[in-house]
Order: structure tokens, then sequence, then C-alpha cells
């Protein structure tokens, strides 16, 4: 803990949250007060910090803007029935960003500076965490290397942050998906798994081609014959078909989503039927033509369940028109929103609760 210890906390003199306006949250708009900052040099951490939330000053040759390396994670906190502040999942995120960190260089973050530090940084900036149905606290925490080389390399000096967000609903409607067959997120033996800059910078493109016809996101496909599903957008993807909840197992192309683990861990909970298998784009549309499909929807921590009522396969458009509030993702989303805000008992220890 000598790290932590050590950590100087410095309070912001003008907090912006009396100005915030509630009503109109724009995701990832807006910043809370303070900010966690700790940094990798001479082969170790230092000590921690805290201070109110400002800009960056980087060497212009830094190798975090040279040559994407950066990392982060996306979590949540919540506030309780009882006020209390809830930190969902952590040690799964902690252990996810030390996947990623391991596969780009990187130091791994002690948990120590990771779990503490983000509980003491919530301490300052609890207000911000909304008791309003359907908010939240955005967590980013992330890593950049800040050497300054010009070269490709490992670098020998990293910053590790954390910031927040305050946020209300990711999407406010079932979203319309295309099946990509041309681009693809992750290659095998590649990225895919870890949560790096680079992915999602190069999925920029082909969802704004996506959205040029008509579709507010996409279903990546493998990268070796276009064939099999994978993601959707930045989330997992699961089906309803046959009565049988569906995803694609993972693999080193597919993100192991945390919102993805919970919503399987709670429908083998309630006895539902599970299938991690492949799915192919021919099942999807046959499935979709004979109506053996009456469900899909993407999980992510950001948008925790998203219905999805459209999703487009070589130029034809198959609805999913049942009612979501009436389907498999509805239940599944409301036991979980009930365990992450305390009504529900918390049977699988995932909530972390300061």
């Amino acid at each position: 803990m000598e790290l932590i210890e050590e950590m100087v906390i410095q309070h912001t003199k003008n907090s912006q949250l009396p100005s915030l306006n509630w009503e109109n949250l724009e995701f990832g708009r807006y910043n809370s007060d303070h900010m966690l900052i700790c940094d990798y040099s001479g082969g170790r951490w230092q000590a921690a910090s805290i201070r109110p939330f400002a800009n960056l000053s980087l060497s212009p040759m830094a190798l975090c803007l040279h040559y994407g390396h950066t990392i982060f994670e996306g979590m949540k906190a919540f506030r309780l029935q009882d006020g209390r502040i809830n930190i969902f999942r952590p040690q799964k995120h902690i252990s996810r960003m030390a996947r990623s960190a391991e596969r780009m260089c990187m130091p791994v973050i002690p948990e120590e500076i990771f779990l503490e530090g983000l509980a003491r940084l919530l301490e300052l900036d609890g207000d911000w965490v909304s008791p309003r149905e359907g908010y939240s606290l955005y967590i980013r925490p992330f890593m950049i290397a800040t050497q300054p080389r010009l070269g490709v390399k490992i670098s020998e000096e990293y910053r590790f942050m954390i910031i927040t967000s305050p946020c209300g609903t990711y999407y406010e409607r079932p979203l319309t998906v295309k099946v990509e067959c041309k681009f693809v997120r992750a290659a095998k033996g590649g990225t895919g798994y870890a949560k790096c800059g680079g992915n999602y910078g190069g999925s920029l493109y082909p969802a704004r081609q996506a959205k040029l016809e008509g579709y507010d996101q996409v279903i990546w496909t493998d990268s070796e014959e276009n064939r099999l599903i994978e993601e959707s957008g930045t989330m997992n993807i699961m089906f309803v078909i046959g009565g049988w909840l569906v995803t694609p197992p993972l693999t080193d192309s597919i993100i192991d989503g945390v919102t993805r683990d919970s919503v399987l861990t709670l429908a083998r909970h309630i006895g539902l039927h599970i299938e991690e298998r492949p799915v192919s784009v021919e099942e999807l549309s046959e499935g979709l033509k004979k109506g053996l499909i009456t469900e899909a929807f993407g999980t992510g921590t950001a948008a925790a369940l998203s219905y999805i009522s459209n999703i487009g396969i070589g130029g034809i458009n198959y609805d999913l028109t049942a009612p979501p509030e009436k389907g498999l993702a509805f239940r599944l989303k409301k036991e979980l929103d009930n365990i992450r805000t305390g009504r529900s008992p918390d049977l699988f220890g995932w909530n972390h609760i300061l």
C-alpha cells in the first residue's frame, strides 16, 4: 500500500457539478472534477496522485502519439438504493486490463493503485454518481506510453490515469445494423481481445459507411472468410434462436466482455438454455427468414444491453419486431440493473461497495 499511502490529493477549487444539465447528458461529453494519475519510470510505478481534471502536457515525440501504444478500460459506478456507491465488477476489469497490458508490452498496473486509487477518486467525486433511474458514472482507466522517442519500440515510461464521466442511456432506441463482410475489426493472432486504441480507430470507417447506408452500426465477421459472426460495433452480440440464448465463443479476436459474462451468468442462474458456439452469416440469414431468431442484442459496459431491431445482410433487411419489453433481453437487463443498484441480492459477489 506504499504507493497509495504516499498519494497526494489536490482538491478542485471550482466544481463543475452545479452547471451540469442532468436532463441532457450526451455520453462521454462531460468530465467529473478530478482525475487519478500514476507514472511508470525507472522500471517501477511511482506514487499516485489525484488532481483537478486538466489537460495533459506531453512531448510531441511521445510514443503513444505515433504507434498506438495505448490501452483502456470501461466500467461503471452506480448509486445503490441505500445511497452508497457501487463499483461493478472492478476485479474483472482489472484482470482484463492486465491482459491488454501484457499483449501491448506495457507494465501491469498494481491492483492497489487501480482499485484503492479509484475508491479514493470516487470519494471525492461521489456526488457525480446520480441516483436517477438509468444513470451511472462511467469510469475510464487508461494507460499511454509517454517516452519521447521516434522509433517503434517498447516504451520505458508510461502514464496510467482514471477519469470519470456521468452518463444516462447510451442508445435511446433499438439499433439497426448490417453484417459487414468486407472490412474486419480484428484478425486471428492480432490484438482483437485487447482493449487497445488501434482496434477502435480502425473501426470508424466501416461504421461511417454503414451509417451512410442508413444503419447505426455493423456486425463484424471473421477475418479469414467473413463467414462467422464475431461482435457488433463495440459490443459483444447475442441472439435468441429457437428459445436458446446463443453467442459466439471467445477467441483472440473477440473481447471478453464483462457485461457478456454477467449476462451469461445470470441466464444460467435463471435456468435458460445457453450456447456459446459459432454463428454463421448463413445461419443468421436463414434464422431471420424463418422466424427462428426472435431477438438480437449487444452487450457492453457503456450500453449495457442494446436491442437490435433490424439486421441487414447482403442488402436485405430483416426486422425483429417483437416488443423488447417482452423479450429475454429485457428480463436479463432488468435483473442486471437490479443487482448493480442494490434492488436484488448480489449472489455472485460482483458489487464493490464503497
